[in-house]
Order: structure tokens, then C-alpha cells, then sequence
């Protein structure tokens, strides 16, 4: 795991954050690597799942989007508990019920069934991501936060990495094993182990710098100080009420509802926009989807983490976020006009995704230094409820679009308005000149 150097430690705060990311990244990066994969693998099961149950399209993009309905209406309770409980509880209660719920979908019969398994994915999701961004808030300040998030939130590109390859697999070659059918071994095999993941976080996780045991006392009040030592520590929001009622934080709301309304439109139909150029439903070729999908999550994950360490580096935000999420929106205009060339299409969607996930990774480090204390973990979720119900509206867009026209060419460019309007919504939300002025103080 790279190390997150301080430009005010020394080299023994580099190698105290050495082992703390060590200790914490890899363990949260495998499960927001399922938690992601689990949310769009029904992308992969529409390709024999749509058929085998007469789906029609719209009706696939809502079932795909629902999921975030049900995430977004229970997250902000279980994100208010999770300073209460800790977030050991927290993440592996989370865990194991999704892991039972995302394996249980292989017994879908109809659309109603569909609906209903992918609420109850989002219910028992709910509060995961920003509980993990409130979590990585108690360890890094803010000139760590960006490549702290970029190393846990790569996972969602590595999940489709090796998602792809590995939906597409399952789907071509168990197709008919124990009387299944592909898309129903894919939500099995790919569900299970989560139960395993909440089991680890449960023994070894640490709910904060003061409960890590593997941590001397020293070593504790150096973490507690560099998580309080942020500047501008004075003009953060630190209560629930103050956050509900700050104006910047809605900005910053709907400006993620803009971000993840490409993203997740590009995640779930994905599969789908790849296909149309002409590949066929054999094995041979669904395979080779599988492979093709994952081009532009490895693009994503090399621009997140790259976007986050010169993020943190320079001590800018705005535009690290803002100016990805533009260029993701002319790419987006392009990627219609590529039609029927795979080569070109999947160099433009390539191109997008990554931009896209570059915009998402850096926003993330904008509310750390905004919101503290026991405030972060509800504002976090704030932020996330609302922004998060692009999740939903991102994919039915396209559904609905594809269904009206037979192509998803409208749902394209709609995708890349709300890409440029994130651009604008971030490029406005400035900090006030008396924070920036203590900032520049304190650095």
C-alpha cells in the first residue's frame, strides 16, 4: 500500500501512516470492492436474466436503480448510529445482510421480485460508503484525506475489473450446473463472501485511533493530532443542526447527484452500450465483454488514485473535481458519434468513466473539510442521500430512453448535461475567505 507522506511529520509520522494504511486500507478496499460489485452486477445478469424472465428494458434500468432508493431513505439513521455503535458493528452488520440478500437474488421470478430483492440490497447497504468516509475521517486529516479515500474508493473501478471478467465467466460457463442458470451462480458465488468479509471486520477492525491496540499510546495522540490538527478547524460545521441548515451542503448534494448520475448510468448499462457494437450472445463473445468491460475501470482506478495524490499534494479541490467531471461531459457528447465502431466507442467510454471517478474521488475530500466531530458522519450522509438518489435516476433515465427510442444515444447526452451542471456546482461552492485565510495560516 503506498505510503501517504506529511509534509509536517517526518519520517516518523510517514512510517506510523505506513503501517496505519497497511493495517486499515486493504481489509476496507476488499469490501468496497464487493459492496460495488454487488450493486452492478446485474448489469452482467440482464444479458441472460432480461430474457430468461421477459424483462423489458425500463423495467430493468428501474430494478437496477431501486437499489438506491432503499439505500438512500435508511442511510442517514444508520450513519447517525454508527458514532454510537462504532463502526465495527456498523460495517459488519452491513456486510453479512447484504451478502445474504445479493446471494438471494438468484430465486428472482418476475419484476416484482426483482424490485423488491434490490430495495432490500439498498436498505441493508445503506450508509456503507459515507460510514467508511467518516471512518477514514477519524484517522487521516485533510492533506491525507483525498489519497485515503482514492485507495479505498479504487475498489469500486477494481470491482469492476475484476467483476467483468469474472460476471462474464460465471454467466458463460455455469449456465445449467445444479438446474441454475448462469446469471443466478453469478449473484451466489458473488454474494457469499461478504458474510466472510463481515465476519473479519468484526474480529479486527478498530472503531477509532483510541480503540487500536496495535497502536502505543504515543502513536494514538500523534493520529488524534493530526486528525485535529486540520487548518480552519474553527469555521467547521460541527453539529447535525448546523449542517442541516447550511445552504453549502445542498450545493454540494446536488453536485454529487450530478456526479453519480453519469456513473452509475454508465456502470449498470455498460454491458449493454458495449454489446451494441456488435457483439453476438455467444460464449466466445460474452466473454470478451467481460474483458472489455473491465478497460475502463483499470483507466478509473489509475486516474482515482493519481487524481487524489495531486489533489493532496497542491492542497486543491475544486478544480481537481470540477474540470474531470467537464471533461467527462465532452466525451460523453462524443461517444453517440462513435456508434457501431467498438474501438472508438470503447476509447470515449473509457476516457468518461475514468474522468467521472476522478470527479467522485476528490469531492469526497471537499465535506472532510467542512464538517467535524460526531456532525461529519450525518452531514457525510447528507450529502450522500441526497446526491446518491442519481443512482437511481441515472439508470432509469437510460431505460426509459432506450425503451422510447431504441437507442441509448439520448441517454448518452443526458448524461453528460449532468456531468457539465456537477462542473458548475463545484466550481461555485467556494469556501469563505475567512477559512481560507486560516487555512493559509495554519499551512
Amino acid at each position: 500500500m503506498p505510503t501517504i507522506q506529511t509534509g509536517r511529520g517526518g519520517d516518523a509520522v510517514s512510517a506510523l501512516y505506513s503501517r496505519i494504511n497497511w493495517r486499515l486500507l486493504p481489509l476496507l478496499v476488499a469490501c468496497y470492492m464487493f459492496a460495488y460489485l454487488d450493486r452492478v452486477n446485474v448489469g452482467f445478469a440482464k444479458l441472460q436474466m432480461q430474457s430468461d424472465l421477459g424483462f423489458s428494458d425500463a423495467a430493468y434500468g428501474v430494478g437496477a436503480g431501486i437499489f438506491f432508493i432503499g439505500y438512500v431513505l435508511f442511510e442517514i439513521p444508520s450513519n447517525l448510529m454508527l458514532p454510537k455503535i462504532g463502526a465495527r458493528l456498523t460495517f459488519s452488520r452491513i456486510l453479512v445482510l447484504w451478502g445474504i440478500t445479493s446471494a438471494c437474488m438468484l430465486f428472482v421470478r418476475n419484476v416484482p421480485a426483482f424490485y423488491a430483492m434490490r430495495f432490500l440490497l439498498g436498505v441493508f447497504e445503506a450508509g456503507f460508503a459515507p460510514g467508511m468516509i467518516y471512518y477514514l475521517s477519524c484517522w487521516y486529516g485533510p492533506k491525507r484525506m483525498a489519497r485515503a479515500i482514492a485507495l479505498v474508493f479504487v475498489a469500486g473501478p477494481l470491482g469492476g475489473v475484476v467483476g467483468g471478467p469474472l460476471s462474464a465467466w460465471l454467466i458463460a460457463s455455469l449456465g445449467g450446473v445444479g438446474g441454475l442458470s448462469g446469471w443466478q451462480w453469478m449473484f451466489l458465488v458473488e454474494g457469499l463472501p461478504c458474510i466472510a468479509l463481515g465476519a473479519l471486520v468484526w474480529r479486527v477492525l478498530a472503531n477509532r485511533p483510541a480503540d487500536a491496540r496495535w497502536l502505543s499510546p504515543d502513536e494514538r495522540r500523534l493520529v488524534e493530532a493530526e486528525v485535529g490538527g486540520s487548518g480552519g478547524a474553527a469555521h467547521r460545521i460541527e453539529s447535525f443542526r448546523e449542517v442541516a441548515r447550511n445552504l453549502r451542503i445542498y450545493v454540494l448534494a446536488l453536485a454529487y447527484f450530478c456526479i453519480i448520475f453519469p456513473i452509475y448510468a454508465i456502470s449498470f448499462w455498460l454491458p449493454t452500450l458495449i454489446k451494441d457494437q456488435g457483439l453476438s450472445g455467444s460464449t466466445h463473445d460474452t466473454i470478451r465483454l467481460g474483458w472489455y468491460v473491465a478497460i475502463p475501470y483499470v483507466a478509473a482506478a489509475i486516474a482515482m488514485y493519481c487524481a487524489g495524490r495531486r489533489s493532496d499534494r497542491v492542497g486543491e479541490r475544486r478544480y481537481h473535481s470540477a474540470l474531470p467531471a467537464l471533461a467527462g461531459a465532452a466525451l460523453l457528447v462524443m461517444t453517440p458519434y462513435a456508434s457501431g465502431n467498438l474501438a472508438a466507442t470503447l476509447t470515449l467510454l473509457t476516457l468518461a468513466t475514468a474522468c467521472m471517478w476522478m470527479a467522485y474521488t476528490v469531492f469526497w475530500a471537499i465535506p472532510s473539510e467542512t464538517i467535524s466531530g460526531p456532525a461529519a458522519a450525518g452531514g457525510i450522509a447528507l450529502i450522500n442521500t441526497i446526491g446518491l438518489s442519481g443512482g437511481f435516476w441515472g439508470p432509469a433515465a437510460i431505460g426509459w430512453i432506450k425503451s422510447s427510442t431504441g437507442s441509448t444515444n439520448g441517454g448518452l447526452l443526458l448524461m453528460a448535461c449532468m456531468a457539465a451542471i456537477s462542473c458548475v456546482l463545484i466550481l461555485t461552492n467556494k469556501r469563505s475567505v475567512a477559512a481560507a485565510k486560516a487555512d493559509a495560516h495554519a499551512a
